[in-house]
């Protein structure tokens, strides 16, 4: 039996867009072991997943792993993060390895000078060519994501308004630049008029209360008080899901649902939009095209460089209600 390893070391949703390479490996290729190295913070999000055999973890030192990994005498590695230190993994284990095209030149090009040269090719796609020697294709059947049973949260614990259907509001993301403002996400609920379901971690609780204390009615804020599997529920069981560039949304693509992505100082081009190869008119990209200064990071800032936000500050709630309504 072959032995496969991964290399992802973060985040969610990076993590989530592997989850076509790591199927498509255990199910095209013949008695192979499949391995995972990614951070102890994320390796839930592996040791979940059906097709990984068995899952390596660090907090901040790779010494230990490198030994470990060394130990299991791998047949190839697929390096799909493609940083300093998982080279430093690859190179270590002797063993063929592969990587994919991260074409950081090219974002910079586009973040600082505005020169898109960047393929219209979905990072999961990129990914595949990580795996094209070994003879892997995309199956083309989307995103995987694991729910434990016991973190499938009580629908009927909603009021009895949410209980013919509710719309998913992801109001988090790592970066302030990434995110809808509260009064814009007020504007949409009050518009929309149907029973929303507030998601986000600890960090996004003074963002909920400041939605609430606007609008009480039709709106549950469970942002900092359910983990992750549980949000992804809830995200699972939407009618649709408005949500910023940030994991819940790469969630609510392996779930299939009708997504309205709203972008502030990233944009599409990247290549990490919602991935639904085969479902693309479930993906709905509002952004503001006409503000000049987009994108100006590939990731995000804690306030905008420019003062001004015009890239959230000035999207068209009108839109977003109407996608929400598809």
């Amino acid at each position: 039996m072959k032995k496969i390893l991964v290399i992802r070391f973060s985040s969610i949703g990076d993590i989530v867009l592997t989850t076509p390479v790591v199927r498509c490996l255990k199910n095209q290729l013949k008695d192979i072991e499949l391995h995972v190295l990614t951070k102890k913070k994320f390796s839930s999000l592996f040791k979940k997943n059906i097709y990984v055999d068995k899952v390596f973890e660090f907090d901040t030192s790779l010494k230990d792993n490198i030994k470990e990994l060394k130990a299991e005498n791998y047949d190839y590695v697929v390096d799909l993060q493609k940083n300093k230190r998982s080279k430093r993994v690859s190179s270590s284990l002797h063993c063929p390895h592969s990587s994919f095209p991260k074409l950081n030149f090219k974002k910079f090009l586009l973040t600082t000078f505005k020169i898109n040269l960047m393929p219209d090719i979905h990072i999961v796609d990129r990914y595949f060519e990580a795996v094209r020697d070994l003879g892997v294709k995309n199956d083309m059947k989307g995103l995987d994501f694991f729910i434990s049973e016991e973190n499938q949260y009580d629908i009927s614990k909603l009021p009895a308004a949410f209980q013919n259907g509710f719309h998913a509001f992801v109001i988090g993301g790592t970066y302030k630049t990434k995110i809808l403002p509260a009064v814009k996400i007020v504007e949409v609920i009050k518009k929309l008029q149907e029973p929303v379901v507030l998601l986000g971690g600890p960090d996004d609780e003074e963002r909920a209360n400041e939605v609430l204390s606007s609008v009480s009615e039709n709106v549950v804020s469970l942002a900092g008080k359910i983990n992750l599997e549980q949000s992804a529920y809830l995200v699972k069981m939407a009618k649709s899901v408005l949500t910023n560039d940030t994991g819940l949304m790469h969630i609510a693509a392996a779930f299939h649902k009708n997504i309205v992505s709203v972008w502030g100082n990233t944009v599409p081009e990247l290549g990490m939009y919602p991935y639904l190869p085969n479902e693309k008119e479930k993906c709905h990209i509002v952004e503001r095209k006409d503000v000049r200064c987009r994108p100006c990071s590939k990731l995000g800032f804690k306030d905008c460089p420019k003062k001004h936000f015009r890239c959230m500050m000035e999207i068209d709630t009108d839109v977003v209600v109407e996608k929400l309504r598809k």
